[in-house]
């Protein structure tokens, strides 16, 4: 067994995941069969109530676990779904902790940090390795070196490694490199305490990944090697990339496969990224821009549409279209009105939770019916494609949904039925999987190319099939479906060149090599 650990430190947000995923991009370029996983210290069950402003998007995997969006960078870069084995939080393992310890199963013993919560990491750990028959396991700890939260998760990391032998176990660090404006110098110290910090849990790293937004002399890079007691050849420069799809191309150039299995005694390999750099040159040919209205609730971050954000621009740049997204918070159309929207080429509505900016989104909808502009709503605006049609052309003044307005007379989107009756916020929507049945001869048949496929869900109302003659008599189609018939899985317009919606979360599924249908089909209708 094979295990790559990456670890960091100075502050978080610092590149860890895309550091692990292009990682786990390279080891399967060289034919490897590579999974990551990651295990964080806070205390929320998983990102699925927290803010965006915290964690940033949610992200579902195939199986319905709501994870951190570090997940959808190993699935986006390794091309593989994950599932519940790839994220833990310190709550999980402490529920897990506890209902071993009223189950009686520590004979009456005391139940300690160590050994039975870190023997229970190496057992989650080990467990996903020998379900997968992975050849290496990529592991990120979450935070950075010194939390108090994550310091049993080192121990566990450290502990792997004295099991398996430091053949088989390897650390990767990734540290920041300030640069001081008034002395106009890279500034080495803090990585230097970052690594006499981890040493001190028991951890030597075994390659340092050294961040940065200009380009790191090789001076520093030999100093720093130096400074750490870390080969010199194994210490990596990573300037901040005009794309995250140049890590892997980037961190290969320094030979990175060739270092990282001498370090774990495998067969060198050839490496094979031309997927990744035929992807760098679509987009160094991408010469065309689009403007795209992403109307939502945080408009001032992207992370909190990460994955949205990504499919829509690496579909973009599978034809050779640059997308520039404008983030228009949904408010300011209510305030600004329509003028916010009349130099875009096309408006998607992404999913999420509450009544504010409703309104907003309701007319940006409408102004995209009425103007013939391309219009792709995710979740929330299938829904709001569904009221405004309602509102607009059916003449249902007040039509909207339950979940902004419970006691409305004409709440075209209600709660499933599934879900009434429920409290619990946490882990209890109609999340993952779900296969549809896709109407022939419609725009999702055309886009998707089959009549049945699936897709991934998070989300607790639906479109109210009760209206669904009277709106399809007038050109709303429901051209995908539940396998049963009840359940509203894609919407379109009959007359319209381009304005289709899915109640799912078709960004969780694309690829940067392999975009969405839908939304390459968004991409082409922006002619």
């Amino acid at each position: 067994m094979k295990v790559i650990f990456v670890t960091g430190w100075v502050l978080s947000g610092i590149g860890k995941g895309i550091v692990a995923a292009s990682v786990g991009a390279i080891l399967k370029g060289m034919g490897h069969r590579v999974f990551c996983q990651k295990f964080d210290g806070y205390l929320n069950v998983d990102p699925g109530t927290m803010s965006p402003f915290q964690h940033g998007e949610v992200f579902v995997t195939e199986d319905g676990a709501e994870t951190d969006l570090d997940l959808g960078h190993y699935e986006r870069f390794l091309d593989t779904n994950l599932n519940k084995l790839s994220s833990f939080t310190s709550w999980k393992l402490y529920e897990e902790i506890l209902e071993r310890e009223r189950k009686g199963i520590y004979l009456g013993g005391t139940v300690q940090i160590v050994p039975h919560l870190t023997d229970l990491v190496k057992e989650k750990i080990y467990l996903w390795a020998e379900t997968w028959k992975n050849d290496i396991s990529i592991v990120e700890i979450g935070g950075t070196v010194g939390d108090m939260e994550n310091e049993y998760l080192l121990e566990s990391a450290r502990q792997i490694q004295q099991d398996l032998g430091r053949e088989n176990v390897i650390f990767l660090h990734v540290t920041l490199l300030p640069f001081l404006g008034a002395s106009k110098e890279l500034k080495t110290k803090p990585t230097q305490h970052s690594v006499r910090t981890l040493m001190g849990y028991g951890i030597s790293p075994d390659f340092l990944f050294i961040r940065a937004d200009d380009p790191i002399p090789f001076d520093i890079l030999e100093k720093t090697a130096r400074a750490c007691g870390i080969l010199p050849h194994r210490v990596f420069p990573v300037p901040t990339a005009d794309s995250i799809y140049r890590v892997p191309l980037q961190f290969e150039n320094f030979e990175l496969s060739h270092k990282i299995i001498e370090a774990l005694g495998l067969e060198k390999r050839h490496c094979d990224l031309s997927k990744w750099e035929k992807l760098m040159e679509n987009i160094q040919n991408s010469k065309e821009e689009l403007h795209i209205a992403m109307v939502g609730k945080y408009n001032d971050l992207e992370d909190a549409y990460f994955s949205l954000n990504e499919g829509l621009r690496t579909a973009g740049y599978a034809k050779w279209k640059k997308v520039k997204l404008d983030f228009i918070n949904a408010t300011d159309i209510e305030e600004q009105g329509m003028e916010l929207l009349t130099h875009v080429d096309g408006i998607c509505i992404p999913g999420w939770f509450g009544d504010r900016g409703i309104e907003g989104m309701i007319l940006a909808a409408k102004y995209a019916r009425e103007n013939a502009i391309p219009y792709l709503g995710i979740c929330l605006g299938s829904q709001i494609m569904a009221i405004e049609f309602a509102r607009n052309v059916l003449g249902i003044t007040d039509a909207n949904s339950e979940e902004f307005y419970p006691n409305g007379t004409h709440n075209i989107i209600r709660i499933m039925e599934t879900q009434k009756g429920i409290m619990k916020k946490g882990g209890t929507m109609r999340l993952g999987t779900y296969d549809c049945i896709i109407q022939k001869g419609t725009l999702a048949e055309q886009l998707y190319r089959t009549i049945k496929t699936s897709e991934r869900h998070r989300h607790r109302f639906e479109f109210d099939p009760a209206y669904r003659e009277l709106m399809e008599k007038k050109g709303f189609v429901v051209s995908a479906t539940s396998p049963d018939g009840q359940l509203a899985e894609i919407v379109e317009l009959r007359d319209h060149p381009f304005m289709i919606a899915t109640q799912a979360h078709p960004e969780f599924k694309s690829r940067p090599t392999a975009p969405h249908p839908l939304f390459l089909g968004f991409i082409e209708a922006m002619k």
